[in-house]
């Protein structure tokens, strides 16, 4: 199974949500980005849905694929 993890850090004058090299927008505050972070993280676990999910690959391409409910990462927030 994969591992998903966001770290909450200080970004462009607030607080982020950090997933590899991608930052969320900024917030105002740490609990407002973990707030989100937290939530996008629950998104994630869905179990038993398909569901069309956007990223952007590290050339800077975004990519929409079919992700299978079966197949869900395992999420965690630190920070």
């Amino acid at each position: 199974m994969t591992e998903v993890t966001y770290r909450i850090v200080q970004h462009d004058g607030g607080w982020a949500y950090r997933l590899g090299d991608t930052f969320s927008e900024t917030f105002p505050s740490h609990d407002a980005a973990r707030a989100a972070a937290e939530r996008a993280a629950r998104e994630q676990r869905v179990a038993d849905r398909t569901a069309w999910i956007e990223y952007e690959t590290a050339d800077g391409q975004w990519v929409t694929e079919r992700a299978d409910g079966h197949d869900r990462p395992a999420t965690d927030v630190e920070g």
